[in-house]
């Protein structure tokens, strides 16, 4: 008996190892085929994660899955390809607007502002810059002719390039994203099970640290930065600035990353300073720097940190990390990697 296990033994380790070797390489070579529409399938996941309750809630109220796949896809295409488009045709009004500015700077010289000079420490550095290069008609002329020269073709093709991608992207997104909502129940299953068959029983706890730090960074991340755009598209408005509602949208984007709305209106409240709004620009200011105080150190801290119990120091290594790493998605995956990170170091101490 024992030499017959003996004689098994080398021949089952030997298809093991081969087995073991294909799966690697089918599995680096799909990567590599792949690697082009990893960011669509990462978007289509954060999406569906995020969006996943009120998937549940459908089908519990007797909805048929394909249906019920076809209404959310079109309804997310809706409320993210609208404002792409709205955003597109808005630049596309202020670019023209943009370019006589430059036609008349360019003519006439723009006069150096009286208020440059006042600022601390570098305000006669930038008058004299300012008066160099923009205040005479012939070197603002030379400035902006070689900016156009060296710069616009250069950045429209480059622009082009990126718009095909990202409606690549994009597409494929809405794609997965479909397949995902009427087939996410199976693959869920098929992945807890390949998850505790491979890493055991903490497999599916690992799987659901990820899915709840994806879904608390959407709702700290996407949900408090549309707050924050629309708080602050008001104050715009209210602070008399033209465009408000571009703004607003403007900072809504930039503020689903911690710190990134001060960006918009601390650029806001210094134009209205430029003209003279003294009032309205400490107004803004203000306002924009209590928002995001509020938003950055009170509400994202409860909303991210206590679906994946991350102090907010971690989170941020999170976020930072991940869009560095990856991208824009990467907001979303580096505080899932973190997680589950931080859910292997409380398993290993316990």
């Amino acid at each position: 008996m024992d030499h017959d296990d003996d004689a098994v033994s080398p021949g089952w380790d030997t298809q093991r190892i081969a087995r073991t070797a294909l799966i690697i390489a089918v599995v680096i070579l799909s990567i590599w085929m792949l690697w082009r529409f990893v960011p669509a399938l990462a978007w289509a996941g954060v999406l569906a994660i995020a969006t996943w309750p009120l998937r549940q809630m459908l089908v519990r109220r007797g909805m048929g899955k394909t249906a019920l796949a076809a209404v959310l896809t079109f309804v997310l295409a809706f409320v993210l390809v609208l404002p792409l488009i709205g955003l597109g045709i808005q630049a596309a009004h202020e670019s023209g607007a943009i370019m006589q500015w430059i036609g008349e700077v360019r003519q006439n010289g723009l006069g150096t502002p009286q208020w440059l000079e006042h600022v601390p420490v570098i305000g006669d550095s930038l008058a004299a810059w300012w008066q160099t290069n923009l205040a005479e008609p012939g070197a603002s002329r030379a400035l902006f002719g070689r900016a156009e020269t060296s710069g616009v073709f250069t950045l429209t093709r480059t622009l082009g390039i990126q718009v095909a991608n990202r409606v690549t992207i994009l597409v494929f997104t809405l794609l997965t994203l479909f397949f995902l909502y009427r087939d996410g129940d199976r693959v869920m299953k098929e992945a807890r099970a390949i998850a505790e068959r491979v890493f055991g029983p903490s497999g599916a706890v690992l799987g659901k640290n990820a899915i709840a730090a994806v879904r608390g960074t959407v709702n700290g991340l996407v949900l408090v930065g549309l707050v924050e755009g629309v708080l602050l598209g008001v104050a715009y408005a209210v602070a008399g600035l033209a465009h408000a509602a571009l703004f607003g949208l403007i900072t809504a984007v930039l503020a689903m990353v911690p710190f990134g709305a001060p960006v918009v209106y601390i650029a806001c409240s210094l134009y209205l300073l430029a003209v003279a709004k003294t009032a309205a620009a400490a107004g803004l200011l203000i306002f924009g720097t209590l928002v995001v105080f509020v938003a950055d150190h009170f509400v994202r801290p409860i909303l991210i940190g206590s679906t994946t119990r991350l102090p907010f120091l971690w989170v941020l290594l999170g976020i930072f990390g991940g869009l560095e790493s990856f991208g824009l998605v990467g907001l979303f995956l580096g505080p899932a990697i973190v997680s589950v990170l931080m859910a292997m170091w409380r398993e290993a101490a316990e």
